[in-house]
């Protein structure tokens, strides 16, 4: 009788109940569908019917079934704050510049630019698949999978602008000393 439609993100679960009538789950499928289409990166769309419940529906089916308790609250995990004045004040004081006050100047740098997050997460893509290969550059096929998986993430936009700047001192750092 029932049809439940999760949007888990990276995933739009689709739970047929046994008895469901095929008007619901058609309306469910179209339903999918539409959110699927609002989206820049598309979620997978997984159809499951009643009993044959598996991996990560599990836990979600347990939710649906117990309900939220009102009284547990949801805590939102901590977000990385580009501290600039911090490390301009240490800086200023005469302190040498360490790595994380070059990385800090570097994402704050980024973060003014205002660079497009869909842009940060391609750059971020590249910088990883490079740092992970040996020799040759990273393919077009590669980077996109990489990027569209970031996209996906909960990564914020000053962790993006972190990332990428850390990243690229990192990947020029051992461009050097290869050089050297």
């Amino acid at each position: 009788m029932k049809v439940y439609l999760v949007d888990d993100f990276k995933t739009i679960y689709l739970w047929f109940g046994s008895k469901s009538s095929k008007r619901k789950r058609e309306f469910a499928r179209k339903k999918a569908n539409l959110l699927n289409d609002k989206r820049k990166v598309p979620a997978n769309i997984q159809v499951i019917n009643q009993d044959k419940e598996f991996g990560a529906f599990l836990a979600i089916m347990d939710v649906l079934r117990k309900g939220f308790d009102e009284d547990v609250s949801s805590t939102k995990r901590e977000e990385l704050e580009i501290e600039i004045e911090d490390t301009l004040e240490l800086i200023d004081s005469g302190l040498e510049m360490d790595l994380e006050a070059e990385i800090t100047l570097a994402a704050h740098k980024i973060s003014e630019d205002k660079v497009p997050y869909e842009e940060l997460s391609r750059k971020l893509a590249e910088l990883q698949l490079t740092l992970l290969r040996a020799t040759g550059k990273p393919s077009e096929k590669e980077i996109t999978k990489k990027c569209n998986d970031i996209l996906k993430s909960s990564a914020t936009y000053e962790e993006l602008c972190w990332l990428v700047s850390e990243l690229k001192i990192l990947v020029n750092k051992n461009h050097l000393e290869k050089k050297s």
